[in-house]
């Protein structure tokens, strides 16, 4: 697509580091675990939060994996890209879940390298560095419902 399409609005003006984590986070999660992306996110600047449905705990051992695995990705220095395509055109393994109802016909994909892909309107670094360090917080397990809370050090985003 040549021309910049018109996308949804968007309501939220994201912390990009913390948004792009959250994007790597996520596939963290689903390689690993094999869920689905978190379906309710708490992003900010100085702390997020993102809670997915396991059927149990993840143990010390895979906490620590989740934290290395995105530290990674973060240190692999990938670039974030964009893609334009039309909703019936977007790859079958790309989630559409989170979509709204009233989104319009042409999405953007947002890459980050060749380790994830998912439409999303909101704001990101340019390449994976930039991200800073990310370090859990802390973890809780309760119904089904794991969340981890985390934060970034040695971003120098602004």
């Amino acid at each position: 697509m040549e021309e910049q399409p018109i996308l949804n609005g968007h309501n939220k003006a994201e912390y990009p580091p913390m948004h792009t984590c959250e994007h790597i986070l996520n596939q963290t999660m689903v390689r690993m675990f094999g869920c689905r992306r978190s379906k309710n996110a708490h992003i900010e600047r100085k702390k997020s939060k993102l809670n997915y449905e396991l059927p149990c705990a993840p143990t010390e051992e895979q906490i620590a994996d989740i934290a290395a695995r995105v530290n990674a990705v973060i240190e692999a220095d990938m670039p974030v890209t964009y893609e334009y395509v039309r909703h019936d055109a977007v790859p079958a393994d790309v989630p559409l879940d989170k979509l709204p109802d009233t989104a319009e016909d042409v999405l953007r994909l947002v890459r980050v390298g060749d380790y994830d892909v998912c439409a999303c309107i909101g704001a990101h670094v340019e390449h994976t560095a930039q991200i800073g360090r990310f370090r859990i917080s802390s973890t809780s397990y309760k119904d089904g419902q794991f969340r981890i809370v985390f934060r970034l050090a040695d971003v120098d985003w602004d």
